[in-house]
């Protein structure tokens, strides 16, 4: 089997790469995985039977080439910040241009990660987009499985560590949309889940809700992000009108954008499974609680372990 991952450097995507690598056991299956720059590939490139390209996914002609001899594609490209014109190219514009090519193409099996909350009328263009581009995919040529996750935590997520760095920074956390609700699921539940979608036909033409066991707030997040991490600061609720003061002010910010208008929108909606479609449990995935994962990482990374490097240099 030949899959072609878009997305596949990312964050997600990475473990999934992983996860098709060791279904596999390392020989048989074909991994294609391309990328703009080779250089971001670096944590992938090594393993056994997955092979990098530097491409375009934005390029209907490297899309084409890309998908030729592919039995399958999965899409995780995604972005959480950025202009209507950006999130339009991105999650809507792409999936669009995915079907027609896999028509062309004759792929027929598509596996699609979106998110929860998407829905045409929703408040933010982040959910509407995502909507779109779900939608954008819908045809009788091709068999698509939409995975709809809720946060993702893992060893590299830019949510708990973000929240980590950002307590052992400063002394207090004021937080925009701290009622905001969440379900966190583990990034390698998230790639078990595609990987199962993708060998089991049955799959196709589903939608499936991606949630851990819990629900938190965001706030309840952030104080155990810095628990977890050795800084817990005290958080302070901002109202309504200065969350979006806030938010409008990061927006500003050189470099990463650490919170949005439009994530602000994007919280109004519970990132939380419905309950009116399958979830993990369907795809035989028992899903992984925070507290068992989250604490190893972030106490690795900002705890009193972090200081392991410099004493090891002095032994």
């Amino acid at each position: 089997m030949k899959t072609l991952i878009l997305g596949g450097t990312g964050f997600v995507g990475r473990s999934v790469c992983a996860a098709l690598v060791e279904r596999s056991g390392g020989s048989g299956d074909s991994i294609v995985v391309p990328t703009r720059r080779i250089g971001h590939a670096r944590d992938i490139q090594m393993l056994p039977t997955l092979v990098t390209v530097e491409a375009d996914v934005h390029d209907d002609t490297s899309l084409a080439g890309l998908l030729d001899r592919c039995d399958a594609v999965v899409n995780l490209v995604a972005i959480l910040h950025g202009s209507e014109a950006e999130f339009k190219r991105t999650h809507i514009d792409l999936p669009r241009r995915l079907a027609a090519a896999c028509l062309v193409a004759k792929v027929r099996r598509v596996v699609h990660v979106s998110a929860l909350g998407a829905h045409p009328s929703a408040p933010s263009l982040y959910l509407r987009s995502k909507a779109a581009g779900e939608a954008a995919l819908v045809s009788p040529a091709l068999d698509v499985t939409v995975l709809r996750p809720s946060v993702i935590f893992g060893e590299h997520d830019r949510f708990l560590n973000l929240f980590a760095q950002l307590q052992s920074l400063f002394p207090v956390m004021p937080l925009g949309g701290a009622a905001a609700r969440f379900q966190p699921v583990w990034v390698e539940d998230v790639a078990r889940a595609i990987v199962h979608c993708l060998d089991e036909p049955a799959t196709a033409g589903k939608t499936f809700e991606c949630a851990g066991p819990t629900v938190y707030s965001l706030e309840e997040l952030v104080r155990l992000a810095g628990r977890w991490s050795g800084h817990e600061r005290p958080v302070f609720a901002l109202p309504g009108a200065l969350a979006r003061l806030q938010a409008a002010a990061l927006e500003l910010m050189p470099g990463q954008t650490l919170m949005s208008r439009d994530n602000i929108e994007s919280m109004k909606v519970p990132n939380v499974a419905t309950g009116q479609l399958p979830g993990l449990d369907a795809l035989g995935i028992s899903a992984k609680p925070l507290e068992s994962i989250a604490p190893v990482y972030l106490g690795k990374g900002y705890g009193l372990e972090r200081l392991d490097t410099f004493r090891a240099r002095r032994s």
